[in-house]
């Protein structure tokens, strides 16, 4: 197995600057991973900065609440696409979902979907603040609007992935469907117990460590 090549390598805090993007951003073409996932206002330059390698530029939208209006979720797609996104990656609305106005919810991510056109899109589910048939419904939920991957979180709640969580989306979407593992992905043995779980990508920061079978201490 190519690990390198089912890892998102991730820079999403509120302090990135243009070094530490970079840096990323080498990072990637060096051990050729599947994607860089960062935040919006990067994506035109990690663009221009990839655009003679096969690394995708992964964003995120509604990120990390997921609160905003489906409007504002569908612009920031369409606008990220226009400037070089390959995938992306939104937070579905996590109060309408535990309120369970599933109609909201839907249309919130088929929003996205349609505006994505085509371009992949994964939905991140906040795991850590749902209960089993909530992520269940999630998941459910994001099929049906079209949704080509779920994620289990934005690294940025109250917790990261859980193998358990990761097995129950698997089993729910079945086999057609990604499933991503993001947040405290750290290792190469937390690697192995994701993709046994039914994990297809993983979205973390510490990708190098684990390509390396390295132990890293970063959160995301």
């Amino acid at each position: 197995m190519n690990k390198a090549q089912l890892i998102d390598h991730t820079l999403l805090k509120a302090d990135a600057t243009k070094e530490k993007v970079t840096a990323l951003i080498e990072e990637a073409k060096e051990y050729k991973f599947k994607s860089v996932c960062l935040n919006p206002t990067w994506v035109t330059y990690a663009a221009e900065q990839l655009k003679e390698t096969e690394v995708l530029v992964c964003t995120v939208i509604g990120f990390p609440l997921g609160a905003s209006t489906s409007a504002v979720k569908a612009f920031e797609t369409q606008d990220a696409i226009t400037n070089g996104a390959g995938e992306i990656d939104m937070v579905v609305n996590i109060g309408a979902l535990k309120g369970k106005d599933n109609e909201l919810v839907e249309k919130d991510i088929r929003a996205v979907v349609e505006a994505a056109n085509e371009t992949l899109v994964k939905v991140i589910i906040e795991t850590c603040l749902l209960t089993d048939e909530e992520i269940v419904r999630a998941c459910e939920l994001s099929v049906k609007a079209g949704a080509d991957f779920v994620k289990t979180s934005t690294g940025f709640s109250t917790g990261g992935a859980k193998v358990e969580d990761v097995a129950l989306m698997r089993k729910t979407v079945g086999p057609d469907i990604g499933v991503k593992a993001s947040g405290g992905v750290r290792s190469g043995e937390d690697f192995d117990a994701f993709v046994e779980a039914g994990a297809t990508r993983i979205g973390a920061s510490s990708g190098i460590s684990i390509v390396k079978g390295e132990v890293s201490d970063s959160k995301y």
